[in-house]
């Protein structure tokens, strides 16, 4: 009888350890191979089919999906299609704001997680382009059936399908829950607030983006945990810091480089993609740079996707809630330079902070997170433009490239970029602190 209590005691401990040295989210799944074991080609190249339908001038009658919305739930869907394949990582169900419990993969069970991320890339780009056209629809087809048939190499047909079924559920539930983020929201015209340091539309088109406040933020509490250092006070005085500031613009815009009107062009991101499209060729150039592995590649992608949208809201929130104006506005009617212009359009929404530096500094911070500080690689976005390259030494350089763009675009303050890089490496400080990925 004490020998029975025995070995009942050491099969209970037995249990017991097992189940504390897993994350709560483990189940007991054939993890062989594992997502690191598959290749990042297919996440690849549905981010090339992502940019194929972002292209600015867009395809006739097409509408364009939002670059921060694309790489957030899109990430967010392959992250969770694949995270059981990724030892020690949970879901993010429950975590994110209003994203509830995600189904788990059948116990005990093979799966295929490169099949599972290909279903649910291909769920989700028909879920957020649904304008697209019929070539590109057939293009989506097309890329899909091309992943399920070389997968059908690597595994039975029963782990195929089943492995297809729960990727597709699994994007399901991501689209039904970022129908519910407010980007589908109608609201009346925007009327810009009239007086002295204001923001004056710099384009007959409605300004962009004035509802952001409206959309939901990914990280739970992640406004609040961000403060976000303020410009200058307004003042037309040739000695106020404010003057100072837009003289800096209007000095630099009389001395610049081949290489810093270079660095403008590139980054204007017009022609191109919609705001924020650039970090989703940025990622597809990173992955194929790092020769990165299924689970390298659901890791950046979600993580900068969730930065990006998070980044994109509080930045535009802040945008209209200050609506400070623009260095053409103030360096033509205060300054009195009537004729002087940007090397760059305007883009038509208030000044402050620079979008560009507050997702670029956000996203930047989410790379290196997975792929390291000190990462080089060479952006050629823009080759079919054509535009030449740009190589970087680390993911900081291209956000800093990127902010200070928009500075000798004659477009941003350099304050207004500076602390919009700063505002965007909190924004991912606070995604990696609040969320658990482990």
């Amino acid at each position: 009888m004490l020998l029975k209590n025995v070995k009942n005691l050491l099969a209970v401990t037995m249990i017991t350890l097992l189940v504390m040295s897993c994350s709560k989210d483990d189940i007991r799944v054939d993890q062989t191979p594992l997502a690191k074991k598959y290749s990042s080609d297919l996440v690849v190249k549905w981010l090339e089919m992502d940019l194929e339908m972002m292209r600015v001038p867009l395809e006739t009658g097409a509408a364009s999906q939002a670059a921060e919305r694309v790489l957030a739930y899109n990430g967010i869907a392959l992250y969770e299609a694949v995270v059981h394949g990724i030892p020690a990582h949970r879901s993010l169900g429950g975590q994110l704001t209003s994203l509830p419990g995600l189904p788990k993969p059948e116990e005990g069970k093979p799966y295929h997680w490169g099949a599972a991320a290909n279903a649910a890339l291909a769920f989700m780009n028909r879920k957020l382009f649904p304008g697209t056209s019929d070539a590109n629809k057939a293009r989506m087809d097309a890329l899909e059936n091309q992943f399920q048939t070389a997968f059908a190499a690597e595994a039975d047909a029963e782990t195929l399908e089943r492995s297809v079924a729960y990727g597709r559920v699994i994007a399901t539930r991501i689209a039904e829950w970022a129908s519910t983020d407010g980007s589908a929201n109608t609201n009346p015209a925007y009327v810009p607030p009239v007086g002295d340091g204001l923001w004056v539309p710099t384009a007959s088109t409605p300004p962009v983006n004035p509802y952001a406040s409206q959309r939901r933020l990914l990280v739970p509490g992640i406004k609040a945990a961000i403060t976000i250092t303020q410009l200058p006070t307004y003042s037309a005085d040739p000695s106020s810091e404010f003057y100072a500031m837009a003289k800096d613009v209007y000095d630099k815009s009389l001395a610049l480089t081949d290489e810093q009107k270079a660095q403008a062009i590139y980054h204007r991101d017009a022609p191109g993609y919609p705001g924020g499209g650039h970090f989703v060729a940025v990622l597809a150039q990173v992955l194929t740079t790092a020769k990165a592995d299924l689970e390298q590649a659901a890791l950046a992608f979600v993580k900068s996707g969730i930065v990006l949208n998070d980044a994109v809201v509080i930045c535009f929130v802040e945008k209209y809630r200050v609506n400070t104006v623009r260095p053409i506005t103030y360096i033509r009617n205060v300054m009195g330079f009537s004729s002087w212009n940007t090397l760059i359009p305007t883009p038509n929404h208030p000044e402050f902070p620079s979008a560009h530096a507050v997702n670029a500094g956000a996203v930047s911070r989410a790379m290196a997170d997975v792929f390291g500080k000190k990462f080089a690689f060479t952006l050629r976005t823009y080759d079919y433009l054509p535009l030449p390259s740009r190589s970087f030494d680390s993911f900081e350089a291209m956000a800093l490239d990127m902010a200070d763009s928009r500075v000798f675009g004659g477009i941003h303050y350099q304050t207004s970029c500076d602390i919009g890089r700063e505002t965007g490496y909190l924004v991912t400080e606070n995604l990696l602190t609040k969320v658990r990925f482990k």
